[in-house]
Order: C-alpha cells, then sequence, then structure tokens
C-alpha cells in the first residue's frame, strides 16, 4: 500500500542532475562489433542538482524559518547554502564550509526548528567532483517537530578542512574521528582527531575511492582486468 509520503514523493519531479564525468568502455573499442559490454560502455558520474520551489511538505517552511533565523543572528542564507536538494522526499542542504556550526547552532537552538539530535556524519569521496572531492554527510533529526534534513558540506581534495560540530553536538566527537580516519576530512577545532579504527601509523585513508585495493593482477586473453569502479554496470 502507498504511504502518503510516498505518494507525494513520486509525484514530485526528481531534480536536475550534474554530470562530473563520463566513464567509457574498459578496452576503448570504437567502431567494431563488440558485444562484450566494455568497448561501447559509456557511463555519466551524476550528483544531484538544485530543487525548485515549491519544495513540498514542511521542507520549505524549514528553508523560510532557516532563513529567517539566520538573518536575525546577522548572517545570510544566500551565503550560507549553496542548493538545497529533494530526492526521495529527503532534503539536504549544501552548505558552504565556514557557515557550518552557525547554520548548525541555529537549526538546533531555534524553536522553530529544534533539531535537537545529529546522527554523526558520513565521509563521501567524489574524485571526479573537481575541487569538491570530499563530502561530509550530517542527518540531523528534530524530535519535538518529528522531522529529519541532511547538511551536506563538500571541500576539496587539496584542502579538506571542515569546522567541528563537537562543540554544538558533542556526540559527533567519534563519528568525526572515524570520518577523519577513513576519508582524511580535517575537523577543525575537534580536541583530539586521531584515527579511530586504523593503526595511528597507518599511510592513507581506506574508503577514498583511489586507495588501492591490493589483491594480485589478474589477466585474461591479454586483458588486464581493472579495479571495480571501472569494471562494467549492470544498471
Amino acid at each position: 500500500m502507498t504511504t502518503d509520503s510516498e505518494r507525494r514523493a513520486s509525484e514530485r519531479p526528481a531534480p536536475d542532475h550534474e554530470v562530473i564525468a563520463v566513464r567509457r568502455g574498459l578496452f576503448g573499442a570504437k567502431g567494431s562489433g563488440d558485444t562484450s559490454g566494455y568497448g561501447g560502455l559509456v557511463r555519466p558520474v551524476t550528483l544531484a542538482g538544485a530543487s525548485a520551489r515549491p519544495y513540498g511538505g514542511y521542507f520549505d517552511e524549514i528553508a523560510d524559518t532557516l532563513a529567517d533565523a539566520l538573518a536575525d543572528r546577522g548572517g545570510s542564507y544566500a551565503d550560507a547554502v549553496e542548493k538545497v536538494v529533494i530526492y526521495r522526499d529527503e532534503m539536504t542542504l549544501h552548505i558552504r564550509r565556514r557557515h557550518l556550526p552557525v547554520v548548525a547552532q541555529t537549526l538546533r537552538d531555534d524553536p522553530r526548528l529544534r533539531f535537537e539530535l545529529c546522527l554523526g556524519v558520513n565521509g563521501v569521496h567524489y574524485p571526479d567532483d573537481a575541487e569538491r572531492e570530499l563530502h561530509a554527510s550530517y542527518p540531523l533529526s528534530s524530535i519535538t517537530h518529528g522531522r529529519r534534513i541532511r547538511l551536506e558540506v563538500a571541500v576539496p581534495d587539496h584542502d579538506p578542512h571542515i569546522p567541528t560540530l563537537t562543540l554544538i553536538y558533542p556526540t559527533n566527537d567519534w563519528h568525526e574521528r572515524e570520518t577523519y580516519d577513513f576519508f582524511g576530512i580535517v575537523f577543525d577545532g575537534h580536541r583530539a582527531l586521531t584515527r579511530i579504527e586504523m593503526p595511528d601509523d597507518w599511510h592513507g585513508h581506506p574508503q577514498r575511492k583511489d586507495y588501492p585495493l591490493g589483491g594480485v593482477p589478474v589477466e585474461y586473453k591479454g586483458a588486464r582486468i581493472a579495479p571495480p569502479d571501472r569494471r562494467r554496470s549492470y544498471k
């Protein structure tokens, strides 16, 4: 049985997608009768683009209330928020990193918003997203109002610094350490940003997509098998 939330999500148009790269076939064959699926494989790498108003549900109210609350604090919604993405009935606010603490504190403290709970931080690595290769995603929950949103911050690989949220959401302490350990995102202001899973002397960050997978190279009839992220897609 379809719920009202699922129905609204299906009726709302999906956001336009931003193409950040195009991946081509494994063997690079052109103009041949190749039926392996490798030679003619062309797959765009996309990220969700900005959604247009109205967002639907309580999402418009959150955006308007956040804009008013930031203005009351002397800030600017337009400066803080890069874009808003509504996808599969979920709201993601893409925040410029220098504005992250004030946005998070506003979302926590304003009685009209009251997102008291941050469910941690997740790292994502998009090697093809130039100057925005590393993303940090923060799921927020309002127990008072029964609502959920997500904050997302993108930073370049050569400058992977994001302000810590541990002074606003203290339980993010270990989550930020794990994200630093696996992705190399540096959370400025964290009281003890050290590895939490890997040994202290480990080199690299194992959940980045350019991290070596190890194993033994395999050849099949003269063709070297590529890493998993470049293999054939069955979707």
